[in-house]
C-alpha cells in the first residue's frame, strides 16, 4: 500500500502540470484536428504550445525526479560496491537500480509527504490556485537539497551565472541550486565508495602476497580473493552496514 500510494503521490504531482491544458482541452483539441494552420487567434497558438511544454516536461520527468533526490549518490555507490566485490553484474544494474529506486522512496518519503499535505490536497479541494500549489511543491524539495549541498558548489555555479551574491538560502535560483546538488551528491557517493573500496584492496593484497609467496604467480589473484570477500562482506552483515549508513548519510 505504501508502495501505490508514493506512486500516486508522484502522479499526482505530475498532474499539477497539466491543469492548464487541460482547462483549455475542447480547444486544444479543434486545433490538433484541425492543423496549426487553421488556429486564427493567437490563443489557440498558445494552447499548442503549452502542450507541447507539457510533453515535454512529461519525457523530462524521470530526470528531474533523479537528479533532485537521494538516487544519484545511492545507485553511484551501489555501483562502487559492486566493483569493488570485482562480482562483475553481480548484483545486475536491474537490481541495483531498483534498489536505488526504493531507497529514494523511502528516504524522500518525507518530503513527498509534506508536498502532499501542503500543495496536492489543498489544490484538489481548490484552496489555492496552480501556480500557489507548484511554489508550494518545490519549497520541500529545495529545502532538502539544500540540507545536502555544499556551499562551495553553490558559489562556484553562482560564479558561473555570474549572478549576484544571494542574502540567504531562499534567493538562490533554482536553476543554480541542481546542478550544485547534483555535484554535491556526486562527491559524496565517491568519499563513501573510497571507503567501500578500502578493506577488499586489503583482502586482495593478502591474497596476491600469499599466492607470490607460494610461487604461484601464473594463478590469477582474483579467482582467489573473491570468495574471501564475499565470506567477509556476508559476515560483518554488509548490506546493511552500507544501505544504513546511506540513509543515515541524508540526516
Amino acid at each position: 500500500m505504501k508502495i501505490l500510494r508514493t506512486w500516486s503521490l508522484i502522479g499526482c504531482l505530475i498532474l499539477l502540470l497539466t491543469v492548464a491544458v487541460a482547462e483549455a482541452e475542447p480547444l486544444a483539441s479543434s486545433v490538433l484536428s484541425g492543423g496549426l494552420e487553421k488556429a486564427a487567434k493567437p490563443g489557440e497558438f498558445a494552447v499548442v504550445i503549452q502542450i507541447l511544454a507539457l510533453m515535454t516536461v512529461l519525457s523530462l520527468a524521470p530526470g528531474f525526479l533523479i537528479m533532485t533526490t537521494s538516487f544519484t549518490r545511492i545507485v553511484v555507490v551501489l555501483s562502487f560496491l559492486r566493483n569493488a566485490m570485482g562480482t562483475q553484474q553481480t548484483p545486475s544494474n536491474q537490481i541495483v537500480i531498483g534498489m536505488a529506486l526504493f531507497l529514494t522512496f523511502f528516504i524522500m518519503a518525507p518530503v513527498w509527504q509534506q508536498i502532499n499535505t501542503n500543495a496536492l490536497q489543498p489544490y484538489k479541494t481548490g484552496a489555492i490556485t496552480q501556480q500557489e500549489a507548484l511554489r508550494r511543491s518545490v519549497a520541500p524539495v529545495r529545502k532538502f537539497m539544500l540540507s545536502q549541498v555544499r556551499e562551495k558548489d553553490v558559489a562556484f555555479f553562482l560564479s558561473l551565472s555570474k549572478l549576484p551574491r544571494p542574502k540567504n538560502a531562499n534567493e538562490i535560483p533554482t536553476l543554480t541550486l541542481v546542478p550544485a546538488f547534483m555535484v554535491s551528491e556526486l562527491r559524496t557517493a565517491f568519499q563513501i565508495g573510497f571507503l567501500i573500496y578500502i578493506p577488499f584492496i586489503v583482502v586482495d593484497m593478502v591474497v596476491a602476497s600469499i599466492l607470490m609467496s607460494m610461487g604461484m604467480m601464473m594463478l590469477p589473484p582474483v579467482m582467489i580473493s573473491l570468495p574471501f570477500k564475499m565470506l567477509l562482506f556476508v559476515l560483518v552483515d554488509g548490506w546493511a552496514l552500507v544501505l544504513g549508513s546511506l540513509v543515515k548519510s541524508f540526516g
